[in-house]
């Protein structure tokens, strides 16, 4: 594995911690109104804008494409923290929680990228952009039938590996757009 692949994916995570953080302030933990499936949405929404503007060349709306994968990595652990927290009926919680939540399960996902990417030998370095938002659209349509499915699978992988991978395929997509 690339020693570069490291040291970027915790610079990325990094700076969407750092603007989750900011806008931790200026919101609080707002994102605690909000299920599971309507985080999964607000993710949909993201990568369906960036698939619109990869196929038109169009961006009228003054957000980068940097910044809507961003918002897909912040949205995807604020999605996982929902998942942890369950019926924890709180909707503010003290930073220093949600500082430790986010952490670890950026820890978390960071970990399930170090196995895929020693199996699968970095493969995605050879995918084009498209492909990646195409692949996260595809997590998302899972997780929305498992979601409508009450949770329950046969065989597959439940929602918080489909999370992780969206986060990852937005990282991914990152140190691609980066040069990296």
């Amino acid at each position: 594995m690339q020693q570069d692949t490291l040291q970027s994916y915790w610079s990325i995570i990094q700076q969407c911690k750092d603007t989750f953080l900011i806008k931790m302030k200026d919101y609080g933990t707002a994102w605690r109104n909000m299920r599971p499936s309507s985080i999964t949405d607000q993710i949909f929404i993201k990568a369906k804008r960036i698939k619109t503007i990869e196929e038109t060349g169009v961006a009228l709306v003054n957000e980068s494409m940097e910044d809507a994968y961003m918002g897909i990595v912040n949205y995807c652990l604020m999605a996982l923290m929902q998942l942890e927290l369950g019926n924890d009926e709180r909707m503010e919680l003290p930073a220093d929680e949600v500082v430790e939540r986010y952490d670890r399960w950026a820890k978390a996902t960071y970990d399930l990228m170090l196995k895929k990417n020693h199996d699968y030998g970095e493969a995605w370095r050879d995918l084009r952009l498209s492909s990646i938002t195409d692949l996260i659209l595809m997590k998302i349509a899972r997780i929305k039938q498992i979601e409508d499915n009450k949770g329950q699978t046969i065989i597959s992988e439940g929602v918080e590996a489909n999370y992780m991978d969206i986060l990852n395929y937005s990282v991914f997509a990152l140190i691609l757009l980066r040069g990296e």
